[in-house]
């Protein structure tokens, strides 16, 4: 069991695993995972981390829709800051305590700043990874905001 599935069970919201087979030749985690569970892609969200005015030590978290971008300037202004780039995988990974493709939201190793898309408000629930590749929890945008102490931003493009 992942830190984000023990996350959300002690916080006792409702959810969904959804697990699938991961082709570790596949570095389209997020299209994968639509795929193989067969929703709409822009249910399915990716989990991007940037680091904060180009500082590896000051991380926030980003989750927009796999089928778009993240808008590194709108993000930069939801989090009231000069700019953002995208953090270097390595330091993601040891940030998040998850590896590239399976880096959630929940349970990350420190809490970090949070934005989702408000591209998420159209669903009842949305696909976020689960903590490792092959393996999404299903939840409401509200309930993953809930979770990560995060806000809703128009940051995707």
């Amino acid at each position: 069991m992942t830190p984000a599935i023990k996350l959300a069970k002690r916080a006792k919201i409702n959810f969904s695993m959804h697990e699938y087979t991961h082709d570790p030749d596949c570095e389209c985690y997020g299209d994968e995972a639509a795929r193989a569970l067969n929703v709409s892609p822009q249910r399915v969200y990716k989990t991007l981390m940037v680091a904060i005015n180009g500082d590896s030590r000051q991380l926030a978290v980003a989750i927009v829709p796999v089928v778009g971008q993240l808008n590194l300037k709108a993000a930069a202004s939801a989090l009231k800051t000069k700019k953002v780039t995208m953090a270097d995988p390595q330091q993601a990974q040891r940030s998040s305590g998850y590896l590239v493709g399976g880096i959630s939201p929940l349970g990350q190793k420190k809490r970090l700043p949070t934005l989702l898309d408000d591209s998420a408000e159209a669903f009842d629930t949305i696909f976020v990874s689960a903590g490792k590749r092959g393996l999404e929890v299903e939840l409401t945008p509200a309930d993953l905001l809930q979770l990560t102490q995060g806000r809703m931003a128009s940051i995707g493009r």
